[in-house]
């Protein structure tokens, strides 16, 4: 990479239906701004984009299931991801959205001008129709049966259950998840991207020309490519989207596939805008470099489909890169939005505030590079103590300290030096050079990994050089020692800030210095004799159990809620009739008093008013309330039930209870206005 490239860097667009959670930011957000980072320290000219992706299914969905309008989806959300990336430190130039007019102009255009230019083919098609709400059915809105493993519950475009990709067409007894109908097949036209007809090109491009690219994107693209492409749909019946800008396509949006890497233009435009800069020079320019930033899910949309758009068009810079990561696990488990198996980060900066930089440096040093990888709290909680606040913080502290204790916070000349100091040195100068030599070759965890050797030399030359030993019998060696100490942890500054930002500025405040560039790095002489830093601060804190327990007790108690939401419904008990049924006499209670029995630990004493007398009635339900929460609710009572003696004590009648799926109770309350003795019926 040469100084003073132009860089258009993109991030995948999160879909605006939910928050952002951990495996978002190990698969793309945490490594491109580590890049990002890299680059701008580099003096490079970098234009970072970003935004949230509003239109598609899932944001429909959604929207039906909270009742609200898509829009009202994704202005809460984008909200909510928009502010966390700014919490987090994710230092995009822009973060967008594609429901932004300016977008809706771009795709609109990009779609028209390939029309124009007879760049698409137009089919006609049967698919799947909802004749009760009059709309043809997404993908996501047909469910059916799996045909591989018999999940009675897959998606029209996959199985959750065994991870199929699957069409519509395959499922067994598909209905439609809005209304619950069996679906027809009716005719419709849509326009294709003959993706066949670009074959060709993108064997060269690709399998030729780019075998330096990671082998996981490498690999998917060779198999797809193998496989042979097929003309894919550039459009969708929906009226959640940016509309098909051509007569006769009334009622259709373009698909999101084809709507939302363009969003990475209408991105750059707004920022160029913001900006006074051309955003052509961005995308267009000779001198330009386009490198995106994805999950794995994202390989075939970002390696084969939007680059054989950007071909069509004829105008646009090809990617240069495509440094997808694979997929990111919790505790063991693959995360999941809709079980709620995540880490979400907006709660992650409310649950532990300040500590954005431990949660980039785990999730770096567990980053899914080529395989999946597993996040775990105790990992992570070694990760700081063991490392960050036992080296990196101990090393910069310790140098801080003996620095403000022996000299005033100045910094001491060096004299001569001994072998330790040389070798120390040499090894100080070279790192910069290999992690920079990582991150180009996208290796972040090697990168990382180089970064805390600088580290873990300045705390070792400490500890091998016990400056705090010699500082009475030979105080020029001390200052020496201490020149060096600091000049690494100047070094620090630069070389950790790509992966730890919010640290290298607290590291630059306290050494009372501008912010470095890369070119400074492996440098001697950063800080001048006589230099006057200032007091220390704490770089990191020790995370204790009771910390990471709380975390691991909220994935706890998010596996019960999920296991007790799929428990099976108690089935029916056999028929009665309807004299039975009027034999029972149900009538609103009081409840005066209750007690717990000494002896009993299921048992609560209660004294309920049911209009016509007092009774005392025994209830199993002490190890789910606590007397003093029962007293004063109106409660459903049977009270005709034959009186039944417990632990010497004769109960005259029982309190209807609900059991809910996770075995907890809830009682029968009637409503306020009724009165004790009211018949239920």
């Amino acid at each position: 990479m040469t100084k003073q490239s132009k860089y258009t860097i993109t991030a995948a667009l999160p879909y605006a239906n939910g928050p952002v959670h951990i495996g978002h930011l190990a698969g793309v957000y945490v490594p491109a701004d580590i890049f990002v980072r890299y680059l701008r320290s580099k003096g490079d000219d970098v234009v970072f984009v970003c935004g949230s992706d509003e239109h598609g299914v899932p944001i429909t969905i959604r929207a039906k299931k909270e009742g609200v309008t898509p829009q009202q989806v994704v202005d809460k959300y984008h909200g909510i991801i928009k502010n966390a990336f700014k919490d987090f430190g994710i230092s995009f130039d822009i973060y967008s959205r594609t429901s932004s007019k300016t977008h809706s102009e771009t795709a609109s255009e990009f779609f028209k001008k390939m029309y124009e230019e007879g760049k698409f083919v137009e089919q006609t098609s049967e698919q799947y129709y909802d004749e009760k709400n009059n709309q043809f059915l997404a993908d996501r809105y047909i469910m059916g049966t799996c045909p591989n493993c018999g999940n009675p519950d897959a998606y029209g475009d996959q199985c959750e259950k065994c991870g199929s990709t699957l069409s519509p067409r395959e499922l067994g007894d598909p209905r439609s998840t809005i209304s619950g109908e069996k679906p027809v097949l009716k005719e419709t036209k849509h326009w294709y991207l003959p993706l066949d007809q670009y074959e060709p090109w993108l064997k060269e491009w690709i399998l030729e020309q780019n075998k330096d690219w990671k082998s996981n994107v490498y690999g998917q693209c060779k198999s797809w490519l193998d496989a042979g492409l097929m003309p894919r749909a550039v459009t969708r019946d929906l009226d959640w989207g940016v509309p098909v800008p051509v007569e006769g396509a009334e009622g259709k949006v373009l698909y999101v596939w084809f709507d939302a890497p363009i969003g990475y233009i209408s991105a750059t435009k707004d920022w160029a805008t913001e900006n006074n800069q051309n955003w052509e020079e961005y995308w267009k320019g000779d001198n330009s470099k386009l490198v995106h930033f994805i999950g794995k899910d994202n390989i075939v949309f970002h390696c084969i489909i939007f680059p054989s758009m950007l071909k069509a068009d004829g105008t646009y810079n090809i990617p240069e890169n495509v440094p997808a990561n694979e997929f990111l696990n919790l505790e063991g488990d693959k995360i999941s939005t809709s079980r709620n198996w995540a880490v979400w980060l907006h709660e992650y900066l409310q649950d532990l505030p300040n500590k954005q930089d431990v949660l980039r440096y785990t999730l770096c040093a567990n980053m899914p590079e080529t395989k999946d990888n597993d996040f775990t709290w105790k990992d992570f909680q070694t990760r700081n103590n063991s490392e960050l606040v036992a080296i990196l913080g101990n090393f910069v502290n310790r140098a801080v300290v003996l620095t403000n204790k022996y000299y005033e916070g100045k910094i001491p000349a060096r004299g001569t030096l001994e072998a330790i100091d040389k070798e120390t040195i040499a090894t100080m100068e070279a790192i910069p050079g290999r992690v920079g030599a990582s991150l180009e070759k996208y290796k972040f965890r090697e990168a990382l990994q180089a970064m805390m050797e600088l580290a873990r030399l300045g705390n070792k030359y400490l500890a091998d050089t016990e400056p705090w030993k010699l500082q009475k019998e030979n105080p020029a060696r001390v200052e020496t020692i201490m020149n060096i100490a600091l000049q690494i942890c100047a070094n620090l500054s630069i070389v950790a800030e790509p992966f730890l930002p919010f640290t290298a500025q607290k590291l630059v405040e306290m050494l009372n210095i501008d912010t470095l560039k890369w070119a400074d790095a492996g440098r001697l002489d950063i800080l001048a004799d006589g230099h006057q830093i200032n007091k220390q601060q704490l770089l990191f804190e020790k995370l204790e159990d009771q910390v990471i327990d709380a975390q691991v007790q909220k994935l706890e108690d998010t596996k019960k809620a999920n296991e007790a939401a799929n428990a099976p419904v108690e089935p029916s008990k056999d028929l009665c009739t309807f004299d039975d049924f009027m034999k029972m006499d149900i009538r609103v209670g009081h409840i005066l008093e209750a007690e717990k029995l000494k002896k009993s630990k299921k048992l609560l004493k209660l004294k309920v008013d049911v209009g016509f007398e007092e009774r005392t009635i025994l209830s199993g339900i002490a190890q789910h309330f606590t007397p003093e929460e029962v007293v004063g609710k109106k409660v459903a009572v049977l009270v005709n039930l034959a009186p039944r003696k417990m632990m010497g004590i004769e109960s005259e009648g029982m309190v209807l209870m609900a059991e809910t799926k996770d075995g907890s109770l809830r009682f029968m309350e009637p409503s306020e206005a009724a009165e004790a003795g009211n018949m239920i019926s």
